[in-house]
Parts: C-alpha cells; sequence; structure tokens
C-alpha cells in the first residue's frame, strides 16, 4: 500500500516562498498510472487541487494557482515537491499530497502551513 508524508516548514513569512516535500513508500512514484498532486484545504473553506505530476513526469496545473505554483520530483528519493510563490496570509491551509492510481487513492495526513510574519 502507497503511503505518503508531507514535510517542510509549519510557518511561512508572506511574499516568502512555500515549500514542501512528499516522501512516498510502498511504491515508486515512476509506477505506471500513479497521478501525484498537492491539494489544500483552507481553514473553512473546501479542498483545493493545486496541480500534479505524472508517472512520466508530466505536469498538470491549477489554473488559478498556475502562475505561483511549481511541482518537481527527484525519482532517486522517490519524493515530489511543492513550490508556492508570493504567499500571502490567504494561503494558510493543510497541505496534502496525494496519490491515484485507477480507482485507488492514497493521502497523506496532511501538514499545516501557516503564513504570517
Amino acid at each position: 500500500q502507497v503511503q505518503l508524508q508531507e514535510s517542510g516548514p509549519g510557518l511561512v513569512k508572506p511574499s516568502q516562498t512555500l515549500s514542501l516535500t512528499c516522501t512516498v513508500s510502498g511504491g515508486s512514484i515512476t509506477t505506471n498510472y500513479y497521478y501525484w498532486s498537492w491539494i489544500r484545504q483552507v481553514p473553512g473553506k473546501g479542498l483545493e487541487w493545486m496541480g500534479a505530476i505524472a508517472y512520466s513526469g508530466s505536469l498538470y496545473d491549477s489554473p488559478s494557482l498556475k502562475s505561483r505554483t511549481s511541482i518537481s520530483r527527484d525519482t532517486a528519493k522517490n519524493q515530489f515537491t511543492l513550490q508556492l510563490s508570493s504567499v500571502t496570509p490567504e494561503d494558510t491551509a493543510v497541505y496534502y499530497c496525494t496519490s491515484r492510481h485507477y480507482a485507488m487513492e492514497y493521502w497523506g495526513k496532511g501538514t499545516l502551513v501557516t503564513v504570517s510574519s
């Protein structure tokens, strides 16, 4: 079973870049037809899909966040990362990394990132 674990700073200052890493175990991020996503939930709001990287390395962007989001991967470490630039307090959220393989979906536990000076 695939397991995902988010890691990164819990506090980021406004205008800085938020960087998170998802470490994957129980499977390879290059396994065919796996898609690896970042999703966030702002307090009091619904889930927001931020973007994804496929097993092939192809990238999928959220139109609303495309200009500020960068997703990449390190296949040697079996990790994928999220960078969100020019953060504001409105980017305070719980950030999740997830995987999807056909009908199977796995989520990390999530990590709270607060944007505050």
